[in-house]
């Protein structure tokens, strides 16, 4: 093989497509006779639906049918999948319509079936519901009050989970350091926010009794095993496809009700039925996360070592779990990151209240996680007036050290043992291009001329490439020799189509353009789990590898078959196999796969008793355990104190994430998932009043920031690659936005620390800072740490 293709630097070949205006999104899907499906939703965080009135929306022109939970309760009263479980929780999950109590503004009551979208939505105001309204659990601090109504009556105390875990013996470690300190830190609530909503379309073959689904969607097999439980239909009868989606970041990996609802209806009305969320729609509805209080104790010693850190964490999980607690499972075990640190305390606590359901956005209690702990780096740094790069320094784990064993069970019940890394190499190499020392220099100068600027840094380590699977089949088309990869992770804009491509022809030693890959479809390939996490270089990427080395190895056989020689008198050039002592004697794989799939042909027989027709494998890789991605931000910004607004001045990254399979690709995904990271600290905040409506709810108010707000960001890598799979490779999706948070927020403090600003929390838009900032000119005791 010549690894012509994997490393380098090929522009994603969705692109043209993308650009011109020829990418097919779900809403794009016009299919004669379509019904479109509009969403009647809970105006209250907490309420008992005493009796739903559909009558006059259902004699509305226009008007197909109408239906509430009493209408579909053979369907509707099934429970829906739950993501991940664990000992402790106590999980709840939504129905597809409420059945008797709305638990957060939103939550769907009924559904219309209408000619247009226009119709459908005027029907919703012609129903009526009869409310009965109950006490509302607005907050994290309401729900662990210990006169707090239940959100669930039979979960005690709000209490969905709690669970702990040790390493060493943290009270020792507390008797023993020079000092102990102790601090609060808060991050409050986003959402994910891509730029296409969640849409769905719809169709069933009354004649083969199939139902396909187009979806706006992350996992197309689990959409497809949730569907055939709740309609009871066998797998073979359901094809899901995710078409071109434009951004998932989490909330798209999770199964909806809108999603089984079209489907419903296009089963029962026998015609094609869309969905298409509004943007309003996705502020009230769509999945949540961040919104963590961490209770941080922190020992160490006068040299700046950590000894000992006890985390005790509340996370609000909203009205249910549907991704059980994968969040709080990664924070806890993510805030140890790239810290070699003997002892550890840590406990969450997982609670219920009437908001949106918290499930996964990009970076999933990871960034939460890092935050906490480059924020203790640093208040430990500034408590003993050391240079926070020095104390990063002195607390790393070495990169002899690896695989190194954290001693904790990360979230799939495996220990968590990092396997490759070099963190030294990569704090002096973002120094390096940082220019670390004469930006140090700068700064003084700049406090010398009444400017306040500041510099951030902050190290992560990022769990991914988790399974239990992801799978490919690699096929050669008979005659042209065309090879088609078809993935059970679809794609997002990640670049899917490119970097499996480049896999495969470096394996075939083809040409890339001979290659053509499909995503997100199941009729393509039986078994698949999804796009999130990290994961899809690390097990669709060696999946692709590792079913193209099967392909190759058939097609040598099959050779050898037909030339009658040894495999080993046989070579392998540009997609053709030759004998070596007599190229003139040669086989393309079109032609091969062409005999692999007719049969060997008259006199021929099978090359051994293990051959099977076709020349195509299917692979389904499996990871023994995690892959672990690390590498760290370095900022520089300008605070401006009258305003409170923040300017970056300058921002470095250095990310490993093994073996790089197109450095172009991840240093896209990096710089994307950078600005959902600064987004999040300066722009974003979802704020509820006390009865529980979002009062942040359109994007006046839920600022996103454009290219203007952005500075350019310079990447550089390391590479240490992972020994857990083939290809070296560990995920990069979301590298960027796990650190950013916490190094514009070390940042920032760094430009205020002189004024006797300590910050503990995020966001920071310019109206909190201020206020931060005027409290100490005004001699405001500031709250925490």
């Amino acid at each position: 093989m010549s690894h012509r293709y994997i490393g380098a630097s090929i522009r994603r070949r969705e692109d043209t497509r993308l650009l011109t205006g020829r990418g097919r999104f779900v809403d794009d899907i016009e299919l004669p006779d379509t019904l479109h499906m509009a969403v009647y939703r809970t105006p209250y965080a907490h309420a008992r639906i005493r009796a739903v009135h559909l009558d006059a929306a259902r004699q509305l022109e226009g008007v197909v049918t109408a239906w509430s939970y009493a209408d579909i309760a053979d369907m509707a009263s099934k429970p829906f999948p739950m993501f991940l479980s664990h000992p402790s929780l106590k999980g709840k999950m939504y129905q597809a319509l409420v059945s008797d109590v709305a638990k957060y503004v939103g939550e769907p009551i009924a559904v219309v079936a209408a000619a247009d979208r226009y119709v459908a939505e005027d029907a919703l105001e012609l129903i009526e519901v009869d409310f009965e309204p109950l006490p509302v659990i607005g907050t994290l601090e309401q729900a662990m009050a210990p006169d707090a109504p239940l959100v669930h009556d039979d979960v005690p105390g709000n209490v969905a989970a709690h669970f702990e875990q040790t390493v060493g013996d943290m009270d020792k470690a507390c008797s023993t350091a020079d000092r102990v300190e102790a601090l609060v830190i808060r991050m409050q609530r986003g959402c994910g926010h891509a730029m296409e909503t969640r849409c769905v379309v719809a169709q069933y073959d009354t004649y083969a009794d199939a139902l396909t689904l187009w979806a706006t969607i992350q996992a197309p097999h689990r959409v497809r095993r949730a569907l055939a439980h709740l309609l009871d239909m066998p797998q073979q009868r359901i094809r899901v496809i995710a078409p071109d989606v434009g951004g998932g970041f989490g909330p798209k990996a999770q199964f909806h009700p809108e999603l089984v609802l079209t489907a419903l209806m296009a089963m029962r009305l026998q015609r094609p039925v869309k969905f298409t969320e509004d943007r309003r729609e996705h502020f009230l509805t769509t999945s949540q996360e961040r919104e963590q209080v961490h209770q941080v104790q922190v020992a160490f010693n006068r040299d700046g070592t950590i000894v000992g850190l006890s985390d005790t964490m509340y996370i609000d999980m909203g009205a249910y779990t549907p991704a059980g607690v994968i969040t709080p499972l990664i924070t806890q075990t993510t805030v140890p990151g790239t810290y070699k640190i003997p002892n550890l305390q840590l406990a969450t606590t997982v609670t219920f209240s009437n908001r949106v359901p918290m499930t996964v956005v990009r970076g999933a209690g990871r960034s939460q996680a890092v935050f906490v702990m480059n924020r203790v780096i640093d208040h430990v740094a500034r408590a003993l007036d050391l240079d926070p790069a020095d104390v990063r320094l002195r607390n790393f784990i070495a990169r002899d050290e690896f695989p190194f064993d954290v001693g904790l069970l990360y979230r799939d019940g495996k220990p968590m043992i990092y396997d490759s890394g070099d963190y030294v190499t990569c704090l002096h190499k973002a120094m390096e291009i940082f220019d670390y020392p004469a930006i140090r220099a700068e700064q003084a100068e700049a406090r010398q001329q009444g400017r306040h600027m500041g510099i951030g840094m902050a190290t992560f380590v990022e769990g991914g490439g988790l399974g239990p699977y992801e799978g490919a089949v690699v096929r050669v088309e008979p005659g042209t020799g065309k090879i088609a990869v078809h993935s059970g992770a679809g794609t997002q804009g990640q670049g899917h189509e490119t970097v499996m491509a480049q896999i495969c022809a470096d394996v075939l030693d083809v040409d890339i353009d001979t290659v053509y890959v499909v995503t997100g479809d199941t009729a393509g390939i039986g078994q698949g789990m999804g796009t999130f996490g990290s994961r899809v270089a690390v097990l669709g990427g060696n999946a692709v590898y590792v079913a193209a080395q099967e392909v190759r190895d058939k097609a040598l056989r099959l050779a050898a078959n037909v030339l009658q020689v040894e495999t080993e008198a046989l070579s392998w050039e540009d997609g053709r196999v030759f004998v070596t002592r007599d190229p003139s004697q040669r086989r393309s794989l079109g032609e091969l796969a062409h005999l692999a799939d007719i049969g060997m042909g008259f006199g021929m027989s099978a090359p051994d008793d293990n051959w099977e027709p076709a020349l195509e494998a299917t692979h389904y890789f499996k990871a023994e355990r995690a892959t672990y991605s690390n590498g760290i931000h370095m900022v520089a910004v300008d605070v401006d104190t009258d305003t409170g607004e923040v300017t970056i001045l300058r921002y470095v990254i250095v990310d490993d994430c093994g073996r790089v399979l197109n450095p172009l690709l991840m240093k896209g995904q990096i710089l994307g998932a950078t600005a959902q990271g600064v987004s999040e600290v300066l722009y974003e905040e979802l704020t509820y009043d006390d009865s529980g409506q979002l009062l942040t709810g359109t994007f006046l108010d839920y600022h996103l920031p454009t290219a203007v707000e952005m500075q350019p960001v310079e990447v550089g890598h390391v590479e240490t690659p992972s020994p857990l799979n083939p290809l070296g490779s560990k995920g990069a999706g979301e590298s960027g936005i796990i650190p950013a948070q916490a190094a514009v927020v070390n940042a920032i403090e760094d430009a205020l620390a002189h004024l006797g600003v300590r910050l503990y929390e995020f966001p920071l838009g310019p109206g909190r800072l201020w206020e931060l900032i005027d409290a100490q000119r005004q001699g405001t005791p500031q709250e925490g740490p």
